[in-house]
């Protein structure tokens, strides 16, 4: 059996305003109806493969459960890391998990966030790298260029890909534009997807030979791992001491049993709003549409809406990617793409919300939004999943006001737990110990007024919570 394991961390900045720290693109449909993430485990679900391991950070790890069991994946073991340190410690981590389970075991590493368009032909070249895993190979996967890209690193092979597994020669950083044609023309370098397969153990040998400083914090950070709510979160202290490092940096550039599967099924890992539009359906004119969007005149440009109250319309444009929402509007020449990352630099140097901070709130009962933000009062939708509910709380500077305009809640404030069904109200006092809870089995959806000196999300004590929170904003 192959266990995917499913790096899930990354933020994805070159997709702002749609993808942001608190909610990145691999969560967001950007090609067809699911989401990358969703996509990444379904093309690794079926004949030979094993439950996923998904690696993931304590933000997202009920937004993970929540995907994959919308697409009928039974999650395996979700590993939280308390901080990002790149690829290495992760698939270390991964890899130490799986080999303490089965010392035999296949692990096939991939980012949460690439399209495949052909799931069949992926797995067709995961079936072809066996061979080479089983003489003791680490392999990645090249991809068959389509353009000489300047925003990707290439592999170049030791001979000219036939379809079989091929002897890697070196990793090549990302080029010119010059030496990128040199190198599509050769013909024997190929695109590095960053997609591995290989045994736990020869993994682990490979960290040994190569990044021996990383397998004493790992194995503690595993070690010192609790248990909550089925997620592992690794032993923070011992996590924070793993050198922040790409695997390709800190062992595959080195090791000498590197072997490449090339494929040439389609793959993109959506780098940029240039690689959304490339990868999606267009009109007639090469208008890339979605959402609230409209096109007139318009030529190779993608409009994008992700707000229902926000209309887009673009007149005359030619080579333009133009994204809004409600907080946020990105206008840029489409060959600027790569680009998209420098504005969210400058945000967060003006300290611009914006940069990092998604409009929805995304939480383990459901999500909520903020609709008007002012000095001492603030406006939220809040959307509550059938039969979740928020945590037993209370707060320091302000009181709140519950409207509800879908299904019904379970409201409890102190001692008193009533019904409030759509059209009624109720009023939270500050320092009032309360909670709210979908009864129902419909969404229930209600409008939150918020008054008070002080209405920042830390502004919470909780003392009881059905999904293992601590203090803070989010737990």
């Amino acid at each position: 059996m192959i266990t995917p394991v499913i790096l899930c961390g990354g933020s994805g900045t070159r997709l702002w305003p749609l993808s942001r720290k608190s909610y990145p693109k691999q969560f967001v449909p950007l090609v067809g109806e699911t989401t990358l993430f969703q996509g990444s485990a379904r093309r690794m679900t079926g004949e030979g493969f094993d439950k996923p391991v998904v690696i993931t950070n304590s933000d997202f790890r009920f937004i993970v459960t929540e995907q994959l069991t919308e697409v009928g994946i039974d999650p395996g073991a979700i590993l939280i890391e308390p901080e990002g340190r790149n690829t290495a410690p992760a698939v270390l981590a991964a890899a130490l998990h799986l080999h303490a389970k089965d010392p035999e075991a296949i692990m096939l590493v991939a980012p949460s966030d690439h399209v495949v368009p052909d799931a069949a032909a992926f797995q067709a070249a995961v079936r072809v790298g066996l061979e080479a895993v089983e003489a003791g190979q680490l392999v990645t996967f090249g991809i068959k260029p389509t353009r000489a890209e300047t925003g990707y690193g290439y592999l170049e092979l030791s001979g000219q890909p036939d379809g079989r597994p091929v002897a890697l020669k070196r990793f090549v950083e990302k080029p010119d534009a010059a030496r990128a044609e040199e190198m599509v023309a050769a013909g024997s370098f190929m695109w590095n997807a960053g997609i591995f397969l290989f045994k736990a153990k020869d993994i682990i040998a490979a960290f040994e030979k190569y990044a021996a400083n990383l397998m004493t914090p790992v194995q503690n950070a595993l070690d010192a791992g609790t248990v909550d709510l089925g997620f592992c979160r690794l032993g923070p202290d011992a996590w924070a001491g793993a050198e922040d490092i790409s695997i390709d940096y800190a062992v595959m550039e080195k090791a000498d049993n590197l072997s490449v599967v090339p494929f040439d099924g389609g793959w993109s890992d959506l780098g940029g709003w240039d690689a959304v539009w490339r990868e999606n359906d267009k009109d007639e004119n090469g208008v890339l549409l979605s959402g609230e969007a409209t096109s007139i005149d318009c030529e190779n440009s993608l409009l994008r809406s992700d707000s229902d109250r926000m209309e887009i319309v673009g007149i005359g444009l030619k080579n333009v990617m133009a994204v809004a929402m409600n907080d946020a509007v990105l206008i840029a020449d489409m060959d600027r793409a790569q680009d998209v990352k420098k504005a969210v630099d400058a945000l967060k140097k003006k300290g611009a919300a914006q940069a990092t901070h998604f409009p929805k709130d995304h939480r383990p009962w459901g999500w909520f939004e903020s609709l008007v933000i002012a000095n001492r009062f603030q406006v939220k939708r809040i959307h509550v999943h059938p039969g979740a509910a928020l945590s037993l709380q209370s707060h320091h500077h302000r009181a709140e006001h519950w409207i509800v305009v879908e299904g019904t809640a379970e409201v409890t404030i102190d001692d008193k737990v009533q019904l409030v069904t759509e059209n009624q109200s109720v009023f939270i006092p500050l320092g009032a110990v309360h909670r709210m809870k979908n009864p129902g089995k419909v969404p229930m959806v209600l409008i939150e007024v918020q008054t008070g000196s002080y209405l920042g999300e830390d502004d919470i004590i909780r003392y009881e919570d059905v999904y293992s929170r601590g203090q803070g904003a989010k737990g």
